[in-house]
């Protein structure tokens, strides 16, 4: 993935809050008041109760891959996804390692990755 040109996020009023963190180097998650619970991606209404109850709560970074494939294209490259510590899971990338050393279960870390121009950065995991 590195020597891929990644397009920018276009963030609207939902998705601000969570791009204006990862320019800080935050992967941010919500939370439900509810339930407790964490949910990706974050926004203002929770997937469980419906609620307008939620917060916005920084992640760990740390997870563990749920499922990936690997793509032989030109520059192969892996899209997976990532069961955060939290518990929700992200579609994402794995980066930094063999291709044919990912495998279901293996611990996992937030790396972040520029994008084209002036846009924030984009949420990849490589190997913990």
């Amino acid at each position: 993935m590195a020597d891929r040109v990644i397009p920018a996020p276009i963030p609207d009023p939902t998705t601000k809050p969570f791009w204006d963190a990862a320019r800080e180097g935050r992967l941010m998650l919500g939370r439900c008041r509810d339930t407790g619970r964490h949910f990706f991606p974050p926004r203002g209404v929770s997937p469980f109760t419906l609620s307008t109850e939620v917060d916005l709560v920084e992640a760990s970074g740390r997870g563990t891959v749920y499922s990936f494939s690997v793509m032989r294209l030109a520059q192969p490259y892996a899209p997976a996804m990532v069961e955060l510590e939290e518990g929700p899971r992200i579609f994402t990338n794995i980066v930094d390692c063999d291709l044919a050393a990912i495998r279901i279960g293996m611990k996992v870390r937030l790396e972040w990755r520029p994008t084209e121009g002036d846009g924030p950065p984009v949420p990849m995991f490589a190997p913990a």
